[in-house]
C-alpha cells in the first residue's frame, strides 16, 4: 500500500520506518524538502534518518499526498490545518486520513495545554476543513514507540480508539492497526468521538510526569 505520512517529526519517523518494515510503500512530506535535508537542529538530522531508511521517499506535502492511498496526518496538532492545505484538498478527496495529531499549546508551559476543547476535536475541524476525506482518529493516545510496537508493554494487552463518519475507512484503518500489533481496538463512533482520545491528552501527560516515562497506555476492562 502507498502511504504517505505528513510531518518529519518523531511520530512521522517512527510510523514511516515501520511502514516501510513492514512492506508497505512509504513517503514522508514536508513543507521543503531541502530545507529539511539540510537542517541540523535536532538530536538527530532528518537527512541521517533518511539514510538509515532507504525504503522512504521524502517529498512536499502536496507529493506525498498525492501519490499515497492512504494519508496520514502526523504534523504537529496546532499547524495540522495549514499542513493539510499545502497537501492540497484535490489530493486528499476520497482517501482516508489518518489523524494522529494532538493540538497541544506549550506557550503557556509545561505539561502544554490544548487547543481544543469538549465541544470540538482536531480530528472534526480537519474533516470540516476537509469534507471529501475520510478521516479516521486513532494512536493519539499513544507514545510513538507503542504505536509501532505495542508489545512492548504488557504484552500489547491495552487499548487504541478508532473515530470517524466512514465505516469503510475505518475497517481498513484497523486492518492497518493489527498488523502493527494493536489487538485490542475500540471503536468509538462517528468523527465527534475524536473529543474523547484528544481530551485524555490532559490526563495522560499527568500520568507522563508522575510515572516518570511515556510508555504507558489504557486497557479497557469488559
Amino acid at each position: 500500500m502507498r502511504l504517505g505520512v505528513l510531518g518529519t517529526g518523531m511520530v512521522g519517523r517512527t510510523l514511516a520506518a515501520r511502514w516501510a518494515e513492514l512492506g508497505h510503500e512509504v513517503t514522508v512530506g514536508t513543507r521543503n524538502p531541502a530545507s529539511q535535508l539540510a537542517r541540523s537542529d535536532r538530536a538527530e538530522a532528518f537527512s541521517a534518518w533518511l539514510a538509515e531508511h532507504p525504503g522512504v521517499r521524502l517529498a512536499t506535502f502536496a507529493d506525498a499526498a498525492a501519490s499515497a492511498e492512504i494519508v496520514v496526518n502526523a504534523t504537529a496538532g496546532g499547524s495540522s490545518l495549514d499542513a493539510l492545505a499545502l497537501a492540497g484538498a484535490e489530493h486528499l478527496g476520497g482517501k482516508i486520513l489518518i489523524d494522529v495529531a494532538n493540538a497541544l499549546d506549550p506557550s503557556r508551559g509545561m505539561p502544554p495545554s490544548l487547543l481544543v476543547d469538549s465541544h470540538e476535536s482536531l480530528a472534526e475541524r480537519i474533516q470540516r476543513a476537509f469534507p471529501d476525506a475520510r478521516v479516521v482518529k486513532t494512536l493519539n493516545t499513544l507514545t510513538a514507540a507503542l504505536m509501532v510496537d505495542p508489545g512492548r508493554l504488557a504484552d500489547g494487552d491495552h487499548t487504541v480508539f478508532v473515530s470517524g463518519d466512514d465505516a469503510d475507512a475505518k475497517a481498513e484503518v484497523t486492518r492497518l492497526l493489527t498488523e502493527l500489533g494493536h489487538r485490542d481496538v475500540v471503536d468509538l463512533g462517528d468523527i465527534s468521538t475524536a473529543r474523547g482520545p484528544e481530551l485524555y491528552l490532559v490526563l495522560w501527560l499527568r500520568l507522563w510526569g508522575a510515572l516518570g516515562t511515556a510508555v504507558l497506555n489504557v486497557r479497557v476492562v469488559r
